[in-house]
């Protein structure tokens, strides 16, 4: 079996296995989910120790046939661009896994759909066939709908239902949009070079109807305004480790797509470049305003993630290199800073039952491990320097001000307003008046503690060196932006 089919299949392997335990044997069902998700990381890192950056192409490619009348293929691979969003799924898989460890109800069933979660985000990551792309596309739906629907909140029903009805809609613009591409193709294959070089023979007009279709899909997902409905109700009613994965990795599924989408149509992303901006600034402002209103604490980093996610629009809205960059980056630092946020706030929830930030107060005092590493990811959040947003937000404003000017000063105002929630956020949790209620509560300890310091880690590690990660996705980036104006870059 080749790698890249051995990380893909070992969640699916791991999810079949735990189908069959004894649903009594709890501890036996973690610690397969545990080690599942362990050993998918595990593997994720040896494709990266032996990934060349310097070569343009697919690395570890597998070209299968698999409906030769269709001229479809089971057809996997990395690049630049899809490796560190591997990294991040495994990543933040396992995290999800750890943190679900005081999940008690149903757990057989619970880590069944979270392992063939993370299998069907891998696949969309690896896929270099647009039908298999779709296929592991819709395929996270079903986990996921029913991780919200049976495990969450007071109104998961409602969260789930949106969810899977805003996703699904926009998964039929998505398909129109690839059978328009396919109906042209003289092969007649969905396999993506084949697809890309029938995309760019198409008129213009018609590139602009098939991107169009494309962003629609893929912006439910991100989410980008005006599609973006769904995601504050699922993520206050899905399960913590859920939002983990959430927000940390299906949201950048719909930036990955957009990246792929502008690759293969450059025609209709040079015309649509204005309204991809316009969409992005919006978002930004939006999400952000949104976010400091915001009194429940994951409602709030539900709407800072449209905020961020903007960013990612904006960088790919600049079609020059140091946009492309931008957005590369931020859809890693937001997947750690994101994901570390909901593991935080799940946590502290288990243990108080409450989100809104004016219950708490001088939890410095009582709980200073969780102090130190909320008030870490909070300020990465706001994109301080020497943390993992900083690099990411400067190239994703540079691009974008080299491309629009002085309409990224929208941009700018609403970093203010994520460091101005960000630092209310740290002053109303772990300083003031203590709350009499709150002084015993326990500390991050064990596999809490565990991921966060892992998540801690990355933020750090990569907000202070960088160069590691620019120097994976840089040949890429160039390969990319190639085909559009030179860049100053």
């Amino acid at each position: 079996m080749r790698l890249l089919s051995l990380i893909l299949l070992t969640p699916a392997i791991g999810a079949l296995t735990i189908a069959f335990t004894d649903p009594r044997a709890i501890r036996t069902i973690r610690g397969l989910a545990t080690g599942t998700a362990l050993l998918t990381l595990a593997l994720t890192v040896s494709i990266a120790t032996g990934f060349d950056p310097d070569y343009t192409g697919l690395q570890f490619s597998e070209f299968v046939p698999w409906n030769p009348e269709l001229g479809s293929f089971y057809a996997l691979g990395v690049d630049g661009l899809s490796l560190p969003m591997v990294l991040l799924s495994a990543l933040l898989s396992l995290v999800s896994v750890l943190a679900s460890y005081g999940q008690v109800h149903r757990v057989k069933g619970y880590h069944v759909c979270l392992l063939m979660l993370e299998f069907g985000m891998l696949g969309v990551f690896m896929a270099q066939d647009w039908a298999l792309f779709y296929v592991f596309w819709e395929l996270t739906l079903i986990p996921l709908f029913f991780l919200i629907d049976q495990w969450g909140g007071s109104e998961k029903h409602t969260a789930s239902l949106n969810f899977v009805l805003y996703t699904m809609g926009g998964s039929v613009f998505m398909l129109i949009s690839l059978l328009m591409v396919y109906a042209t193709s003289e092969d007649r294959s969905t396999a993506m070079t084949s697809m890309a070089s029938a995309a760019a023979a198409l008129p213009r007009n018609e590139q602009v109807l098939v991107f169009l279709g494309l962003l629609i899909g893929f912006g439910v997902k991100m989410p980008s305004f005006p599609l973006h409905g769904w995601l504050p109700l699922a993520h206050v009613e899905a399960p913590s480790p859920v939002s983990i994965l959430l927000s940390g990795i299906l949201l950048k599924m719909g930036a990955y797509g957009l990246f792929r989408a502008t690759g293969m149509l450059p025609q209709a992303a040079v015309a649509l470049q204005g309204l991809l901006a316009g969409l992005a600034l919006v978002s930004i402002v939006y999400g952000g305003l949104l976010a400091w209103r915001q009194s429940d604490l994951k409602a709030m980093i539900a709407y800072s993630s449209v905020s961020h996610m903007g960013i990612v629009l904006l960088g790919l809205s600049t079609l020059t290199a140091t946009g492309f960059m931008g957005a590369s980056l931020q859809m890693t630092a937001h997947g750690l800073v994101a994901g570390s946020l909901f593991l935080l706030i799940g946590l502290l929830y288990q243990r108080t039952h409450t989100r809104e930030v004016a219950d708490y107060g001088s939890l410095a005092r009582v709980t200073p491990r969780f102090a130190f590493f909320a008030t870490l990811t909070l300020l990465a959040s706001m994109g301080l320097p020497g943390l993992v947003g900083f690099p990411a937000e400067l190239h994703a404003i540079i691009g974008a001000f080299e491309r629009w000017g002085w309409w990224t000063l929208f941009a700018s105002v609403a970093i203010i307003v994520s460091a101005a929630y960000a630092l209310r956020t740290i002053s109303r949790l772990f300083t003031g008046a203590p709350n009499p209620a709150m002084a015993n509560i326990r500390d991050l300890a064990g596999t809490e503690l565990v991921a966060s310091g892992v998540l801690g880690f990355g933020i750090i590690a990569l907000g202070l060196a960088p160069a590691p990660l620019l120097r994976l996705v840089e040949t890429s980036i160039h390969s990319l932006s190639g085909s559009f104006a030179p860049s100053p870059w």
